[in-house]
């Protein structure tokens, strides 16, 4: 007995010695919840190799002590139950185990006998139908390729028990025929025949697939999917040499593409089937291409589509970002395409934002009407204002500036803050750019009472004031104390701007020890610290 117990203990070493080498474990560590250990310590050093010598040893021991237990025991359900979670956990390394039996140690029958152990314990999981499924091809493409070695050999191959079924793949169908019962949907079926597909010997196996694919999965998009872009690679015409006949073939392909994804639409006009179509016509416009006449067809199509999918109302809100950048060259069906695209989305914060963005780049006058109605629409306490140009709003309405000025005071009404003060630095903008620097005053002046504010407010009139001939300090000082009324307490670069400029040549030196004192009284938290250490580099010619 105690040789036993010895031997057990000595197999553990290899184990053990190598989670110390790769730094998982230390020596004096013990081997209680190890697995669940070693998991958590792999994600947290990136260490994701040698599992066929560690893990599989360790899962390996704890089911022998499993089954043993069990066998003593055969009434203790808590026992039984424990062994069924255990195993039902570690499914990955069932997959690992029998990978390791099959192409280390050349057992197949292992490697089949732990794929049905795991799908005891995991009757509909993907990943473990799938590997068995490969394991079963794997395994009479081996046998296959022995056969042909020994024919090549001239030797007699009666001896040798190749099985006609087994080399086809018919074992690889049984297991097929059961994954399907079990687990429904195209997408896994598909999974299963491109598995398929990598082995030469599979026409037939791939053949029913295809078949029960298609009549039992009409109302799935991928299926449909999948049947369109079998069209590519359909045969075609010959070799061709020039490029134009290689371009026209591919055109047609296409074309017979298109014709699937239609039939399809014809009984599953949802959502998800036309998201397929727009992708596929989508992707096919962004493979490149030497001939324009190809491109040009492509756009065309996929225009055509996007629009189909609008009018049938199933259009997928990213595609109208797509839609509108597509048709950037024509102003008028771009705009409109982003003001519909609105329409559509009315609730989606993204699209407001996109569409107001694209019209101030496209410089419609539809942009000061679709920001007004964004604020109708969008919750107040999350929207989002575009970051509108200068010269973009200019030009908005540059030829109706009083519109530009409406457009202007129902922005500053806004009873969003994000709004309401993000207005105010762009009508100041507009202000100084198409009236001067006696306008720009002005609005200012009409606006530097109503909050809220931004810091971005009073700098640009500091920058105004400083780039006229003869700038006057009194206004100068007079935005930045407006603006320290607003940030003072936490921003310590306006009241090292203020110093700087009363260094300057418009300022008066004596007037930034004053500053100091106040900014020290005024700044709060770590704001003050930052103060201090920029005003002493200032002081010592560091900055």
């Amino acid at each position: 007995m105690a040789d036993i117990v010895q031997q057990r203990l000595e197999d553990r070493i290899p184990a053990l010695e190598q989670l110390e080498r790769v730094g998982l474990f230390t020596s004096k560590e013990y081997e209680i919840n190890v697995l669940e250990l070693i998991k958590k310590r792999r994600a947290r050093i990136g260490y994701h190799f040698k599992r066929e010598e560690i893990e599989y040893p360790i899962i390996h021991r704890i089911n022998h002590v499993f089954r043993r237990a069990t066998t003593k025991w055969k009434e203790d359900v808590q026992l039984w139950l424990s062994q069924v979670a255990f195993n039902k956990k570690w499914v990955s390394l069932w997959i690992m185990a029998a990978k390791c039996e099959m192409e280390d140690r050349n057992s197949s029958e292992s490697a089949r006998h732990l794929f049905l152990r795991a799908l005891r314990f995991h009757p509909e999981n993907k990943k473990v139908y799938q590997e068995y499924f490969r394991m079963e091809l794997m395994h009479a493409e081996k046998l296959r390729k022995q056969q042909q070695e020994l024919e090549e050999a001239k030797i007699d191959v009666g001896e040798y028990n190749f099985s006609p079924e087994i080399l086809s793949g018919k074992l690889a169908e049984v297991v097929y025929r059961d994954a399907a019962q079990k687990i429904k949907g195209a997408e896994f079926i598909l999974s299963l025949l491109q598995i398929a597909a990598i082995f030469d010997f599979t026409k037939e196996l791939q053949d029913t697939i295809l078949q029960e694919l298609q009549s039992q999965y009409v109302d799935d998009c991928m299926m449909w999917d999948f049947m369109a872009k079998r069209e590519l690679d359909a045969a075609g015409a010959p070799e061709l040499q020039s490029a134009k006949g290689r371009a026209s073939d591919t055109d047609r392909r296409e074309e017979r593409c298109c014709v699937v994804y239609e039939e399809a639409l014809k009984s599953l006009n949802t959502e998800a089937m036309w998201t397929c179509y727009v992708t596929f016509c989508l992707e096919r416009y962004k493979r490149k291409t030497n001939v324009s006449e190809l491109k040009e067809k492509r756009k065309e199509r996929l225009l055509r589509v996007l629009q189909s999918a609008h009018d049938a109302k199933l259009l997928q809100e990213s595609f109208y970002k797509n839609w509108v950048l597509l048709s950037s060259g024509d102003t008028v069906s771009a705009t409109q395409i982003a003001i519909t695209a609105t329409q559509c989305f009315s609730q989606s914060v993204e699209m407001w934002s996109f569409s107001l963005q694209t019209l101030v780049q496209l410089e419609s006058t539809e942009a000061g009407h679709l920001f007004q109605e964004a604020l109708k629409h969008v919750n107040p306490k999350v929207v989002v204002v575009p970051q509108l140009t200068l010269s973009g709003t200019q030009h908005l309405t540059a030829d109706l500036p009083e519109d530009t000025e409406t457009f202007f005071q129902k922005g500053l009404l806004s009873l969003v803050p994000a709004v309401s003060s993000a207005m105010k630095e762009k009508y100041l903008e507009w202000s100084y750019k198409t009236g001067g620097y006696k306008r720009a005053r002005k609005t200012f002046t009409s606006l530097h009472e109503h909050r809220p504010f931004t810091k971005a407010f009073f700098m640009k009139m500091i920058e105004i004031e400083k780039e006229q001939e003869t700038p006057k300090i009194s206004n100068l000082r007079d935005y930045y104390e407006r603006a320290l009324r607003e940030f003072g307490s936490s921003d310590e670069d306006l009241w090292m701007d203020y110093i700087k400029e009363e260094l300057g040549r418009h300022g008066n030196p004596e007037n930034c020890g004053k500053l100091h004192w106040r900014a020290v009284k005024t700044l709060e938290g770590e704001s003050v610290e930052h103060f201090t250490t920029q005003y002493t580099l200032l002081q010592t010619g560091h900055v």
